[in-house]
């Protein structure tokens, strides 16, 4: 017993401190034990110390998936747009910087000069300047101006002579990089400009006007940007000037009809000046620099496309040659009342012609105090019935066809009767008993019609297309070979398609046969270098930018008549000049033999229809022993007188005796051979 006692012992002192249970009653069997209120009661929870969750560690790898893809993702858009910036927009880009950043700017080639033949310029090029501007430096937010424009017209207009509207109008295009303001200004106006522009300039960058700036903070405009008081802003800071060239005309009107003028852009626009442009004008290069705020920026960059120059003209024109012939032409014109009236002056041995002079003429230095109808060269473009003067070519076709001599006897009645018309001659006369160089000598128009009669033998058909045949060698009805701007072939009927009286008045120079001035000296240079023509030249060479001489080739020979036929032609017409009968003694000049032609044409009206007024000419050669130049004139509608002799006999003397001096042409060692004009029956 005590054994067991001792055993549950330590069980005991395990409860001390504890309160000691009841005594358990038996309970009566089955019935559920009965449960005292302490027994009911939750039991307190252990106060041992829970173990800790195990800690999730997270997974690296899929946080470094995530973050790969995303900064793929980043760098993709990085990598587009550069891809896009650098290779597909780039040269957009560029070309919108270089928009914004460079100025390109052309560079006007100097233009080739016209020289006459001693080399002195008849049109040269010299030193001017472009005004022009860069529109997009004059809008409201690059000036802090709102009507810049406005206010940068006002300035110029004054000075460039342009309207203000016009310059405002220009400016008001900030789309554009360049504008032409005005072209071809003196070196004074461009001064003028750079000097405003200057003191503008150094008004906006005083300190007055900073301090002002600064504090003009206040009222901005609609747009956000601070208003700069005008009064320290810059309107010209846009305005710029290129260097350029400026057309002149250092002899002013002398020979303008023929080397012509040049437009407002300096572009050729009628005579030589049309006709050479292209070589005249050179090619056109430019430049292009980098710029800020209107001003150069030297280290940027740039590039040049230098302008070729034009090549240089060099005419067949002698100069005081061609200043007598447009002194005497300018005269007349005005002594007889003529509409216009030219000279032509032709060396008979090359075809050139050394002067060729219109009246009334212009100054191409100033255009605006010329007139339209005065602008052109009349002595190329006006085709017109050249009368008696034309009965030369139908005595060389009789005289080379065999068909006569000089010494042919002919009867002139007062009135010829043909296809039901009367022929008559200038003046009432009975009959005339001429020699064939008397009819020349006194310009008979019916002793003419009887003699190109023979060259058909009776078949006035067969002698028109004899005659045609002659004139057509004689350089009509075709152009001369200058291809001169509006340059007439003049006109010249089939013989077929002649009617009624044209049969016979084309013979003495009427009716369906037109020539220009120059075709009608040709005819009588022809005859002067003993019956070979030689196709008319006005240029002699060019020079090219290299200066290389290209000369012009000599002109196209063509035989027309013998030499035998131009040698009694030329006394013929000897007897024109030198006969008491004859109706040109007014060319006579002293110590030289001369041989020439006049002419008195009805003129055709300017409707087409009839005549209204005449045609009064005379052509000639000289010395006719030796022959070298050929001089032209021509008066159309006089008014005080209409014979070719009385008009222009003086003319042609002193254009002639003038060229014969100035080229020390010797004068003549024998005496004409005075052909007798008249025989008795």
């Amino acid at each position: 017993m005590r054994s067991q006692s001792a055993k549950a012992q330590p069980a005991k002192s395990a409860a001390v401190g504890r309160t000691p249970r009841a005594p358990q009653q038996r309970r009566p069997e089955g019935r559920p034990p009965a449960r005292s209120q302490a027994a009911v009661r939750p039991r307190p929870k252990s106060r041992l110390p829970q173990r800790p969750r195990p800690l999730k560690l997270a997974e690296p790898k899929r946080r470094l998936r995530v973050i790969t893809v995303a900064l793929s993702l980043v760098f993709s858009v990085f990598a587009g747009r550069l891809v896009q910036l650098q290779l597909v927009d780039a040269d957009a880009l560029a070309a919108d910087a270089n928009t914004n950043r460079y100025q390109n700017i052309p560079i006007t080639a100097e233009r080739g000069s016209i020289m006459s033949s001693d080399g002195v310029a008849l049109a040269a090029t010299v030193d001017a300047y472009d005004i022009t501007a860069d529109p997009a430096m004059f809008t409201p937010a690059a000036t802090g101006i709102p009507d810049a424009p406005e206010q940068a017209a006002a300035l110029l207009s004054p000075i460039i002579g342009v309207a203000k509207d016009r310059i405002a109008a220009d400016l008001h295009t900030p789309k554009t990089r360049y504008k032409r303001l005005a072209s071809q200004q003196t070196p004074a106006a461009k001064n003028q400009i750079s000097d405003l522009k200057s003191s503008l300039e150094k008004q906006a960058g005083s300190r007055a006007c900073q301090a002002q700036k600064k504090l003009l903070g206040k009222p901005a405009d609609q747009g956000g940007r601070t208003r700069v008081d005008n009064e320290c802003a810059n309107p010209l800071a846009g305005v710029f000037n290129r260097e350029t060239q400026k057309r002149i005309y250092p002899a002013d009107g002398l020979a303008a009809n023929l080397v012509g003028f040049v437009n407002g852009e300096g572009e050729g626009a009628g005579g030589l000046e049309l006709q050479y442009q292209k070589q005249l004008a050179g090619k056109d290069g430019h430049s292009s620099y980098a710029q800020a705020g209107g001003r150069l920026v030297p280290t940027a960059g740039g590039s040049m496309d230098p302008a070729v120059p034009g090549s240089d003209v060099k005419l067949t024109i002698n100069r005081d040659v061609q200043w007598a012939a447009q002194r005497a032409i300018t005269d007349q014109v005005a002594n007889s009342g003529a509409e216009k009236g030219y000279v032509v002056v032709q060396d008979v041995k090359t075809g050139q012609v050394i002067a060729m002079a219109s009246a009334p003429g212009f100054n191409p230095n100033d255009l605006s105090l010329s007139k339209q109808s005065q602008m052109g060269n009349p002595a190329l473009v006006d085709a017109y019935e050249p009368g008696s003067t034309a009965k030369l070519m139908s005595l060389a076709a009789v005289l080379d066809s065999g068909k006569a001599n000089w010494d042919t006897r002919v009867t002139v009645p007062n009135r010829l009767v043909r296809a039901g018309q009367q022929f008559k001659d200038d003046v009432e006369h009975g009959d005339w008993y001429l020699t064939l160089a008397g009819v020349l000598a006194k310009s008979s128009n019916i002793g003419t019609i009887e003699a190109v009669e023979t060259l058909g033998d009776g078949d006035q058909l067969k002698a028109n297309q004899i005659l045609d045949g002659y004139m057509r060698k004689f350089g009509v009805a075709r152009p001369t070979g200058l291809n001169f701007p509006g340059e007439t072939p003049g006109m010249l009927k089939k013989p077929e398609d002649l009617v009624a009286s044209e049969k016979y008045n084309i013979s003495f120079g009427q009716g369906p046969l037109q020539m220009n001035a120059l075709q009608a000296t040709s005819v009588y240079s022809t005859i002067a270098n003993g019956g070979v023509r030689v196709a008319p030249s006005i240029v002699q060479g060019i020079t090219g930018p290299d200066g290389k001489y290209t000369a012009t080739p000599p002109g196209e020979q063509t035989r027309v008549v013998s030499e035998e036929t131009a040698k009694t032609l030329t006394s013929m017409l000897e007897s024109v000049v030198d006969d008491e009968q004859g109706t040109g003694g007014k060319a006579a000049i002293p110590g030289y033999r001369v041989a020439g032609k006049t002419g008195t044409a009805n003129r055709g009206a300017a409707d087409g229809k009839g005549y209204d007024g005449y045609t009064a000419s005379f052509i000639g050669f000289a010395p006719a022993d030796a022959p070298r130049y050929t001089v032209s004139c021509t008066l159309q509608g006089p008014v005080n007188g209409h014979f070719g002799g009385q008009l222009c006999g003086p003319v042609f003397k002193q254009v002639m005796e003038f060229t014969l001096k100035t080229m020390q042409v010797p004068p003549s060692g024998s005496q004409a051979p005075n052909l007798p004009v008249e025989w008795k029956p």
